[in-house]
């Protein structure tokens, strides 16, 4: 029924039944879809530092559930998973199936891709995902981590929702891909700052109005006085002079990249994510760099509904409801910028 059904006393309600076409439900990585043996899988989660890994496991057969501490090292590792492998075999368990997890981070997705060529299942976990206690005086050691990181991570095997959420593992092509619109964002950023340093500094002066960013801004610095008809002091001048060359190379750094990747457009307009660019770049109001952001971080990623696509984009809050309160935790400004300002 379009508008409504009719109950029995008589009152219209509204339809329960659907009135659009669903979104597509992808796999979303909140649950594992693959049914858990926990007596031929061996389970380990890894808590990773710059200086060291400290690696916990599940073992089949084996009371014990050991923790060791590692260099970061890849082979180590490996060494290790297959020893508690042994070690299962000896308790009359036959492993079929090796799992490991690690929180994201610093070290990205490398020891995901390796652990994989390995025939080693991995997965690398959202660190938001995983509930923690929010006392502000709370015991927080790297076993206590590793403790947290196995039940959620157990729960997560069982098919279990709402214990942790994985992220999508990218081939190391697809990661390569985004490192010039980042790079290139980086670099504004760098422009912005420099460029609000020199006007700052000439501010103190009492000069005001001088644009850092035109080609000749390096010569009308020269001529630059200040009210009481001065010129700029030496020390001043030399830092100014500094900055405007950090801003000069900047601008060629930036210029490099954008003719390198208009050069990639043109000689493989077929490859990777270029068809999306090419499609997208037909569209008025939407320039080259809007257009490469959204198809390499944007409409890469696989979003489970219509309710994450906003979540992503900056378009829905995050309320934060506790009995008659209710407040805007404000989401929208820790979304992605540039897409949500797509």
């Amino acid at each position: 029924m379009l508008w409504g059904e009719r109950r029995e006393n008589g009152i219209i309600v509204a339809a329960t039944e659907p009135t659009g076409c669903p979104m597509p439900q992808p796999n979303d990585l909140s649950r594992s879809l693959a049914a858990l043996d926990e007596n031929s899988t061996l389970i380990a989660v890894i808590e990773m530092s710059q200086s060291s890994w400290l690696v916990a496991g599940i073992i089949p057969g084996v009371e014990r559930h050991p923790a060791k501490k590692l260099n970061p090292d890849e082979a180590g590792l490996l060494q290790l998973l297959h020893r508690w492998r042994g070690e299962a075999k000896k308790a009359g368990r036959n492993i079929n199936r090796i799992a490991v997890a690690f929180e994201a981070g610093r070290d990205g997705f490398w020891l995901a891709r390796r652990l994989r060529a390995h025939a080693i299942e991995a997965y690398v976990i959202h660190p938001n995902s995983i509930a923690v206690s929010r006392e502000h005086r709370r015991a927080k050691t790297d076993r206590l981590d590793t403790a947290l990181l196995k039940r959620a991570f157990l729960g997560w095997l069982r098919g279990e929702r709402e214990h942790c959420s994985m992220a999508a593992i990218p081939s190391l092509e697809e990661e390569d891909a985004k490192r010039p619109s980042r790079e290139r964002e980086n670099l504004i950023g760098e422009r912005t700052r420099i460029g609000n340093r020199i006007k700052s500094t000439l501010a103190r002066l009492g000069i005001r109005g001088f644009k850092p960013t035109l080609r000749t801004a390096a010569q009308q610095l020269e001529r630059l006085r200040t009210p009481e008809a001065e010129s700029i002091p030496p020390h001043t001048l030399a830092e100014l002079r500094r900055e405007m060359s950090r801003l000069h190379l900047l601008a060629e750094q930036i210029r490099e990249i954008e003719t390198a990747r208009l050069e990639r457009l043109e000689r493989q307009p077929n490859r990777g994510a270029h068809p999306m660019i090419r499609l997208l770049g037909q569209v008025r109001g939407l320039g080259v760099e809007t257009v490469d952001m959204l198809a390499h971080e944007a409409f890469s990623l696989s979003l489970c509904d219509r309710r994450a696509v906003a979540r992503y984009g900056g378009l829905t809050g995050a309320p934060d409801e506790s009995g008659a309160r209710r407040r805007e935790k404000g989401l929208r400004r820790r979304a992605t910028p540039a897409c949500g300002a797509a």
